[in-house]
């Protein structure tokens, strides 16, 4: 089991750019696989992107595409998503999550971005 915190969330306007981090306690935090999930009020939760233990693929929901970078720092056990240009469709509680092949074990308790318009 891996403890998550998220940090790095806000009020921004639109066109803005935000960047979270994911630090996480475990020190086998660089053979996890790491993603980043949102939840918009009275909306289920959404991937948004995620990246391989090395940091040699990522992957990115459409609606990121572009817009969103995740990265990861193995030695200081923290994960990132910058977030640039962003739009009031954007805002939600932000969560990153890690995990193995094909599922998502643990998660932080997730940090709120909200973009104004």
């Amino acid at each position: 089991q891996v403890q998550l915190v998220e940090s790095g969330g806000g009020l921004v306007q639109a066109g803005g750019s935000l960047r979270l981090s994911c630090a996480a306690s475990r020190r086998t935090f660089s053979s996890l696989r790491m993603g980043w999930f949102r939840q918009a009020p009275g909306k289920e939760r959404e991937f948004v992107a995620q990246i391989t233990w090395s940091g040699g693929n990522t992957y990115y929901a459409d609606a990121v595409q572009g817009r969103f970078t995740i990265s990861r720092d193995n030695p200081r056990n923290t994960l990132y998503l910058q977030m640039n240009s962003l739009k009031p469709e954007d805002t939600a509680v932000y969560y990153c999550a890690a995990g193995g092949a094909g599922t998502w074990s643990d998660w932080g308790q997730g940090t709120q971005v909200t973009v104004s318009s």
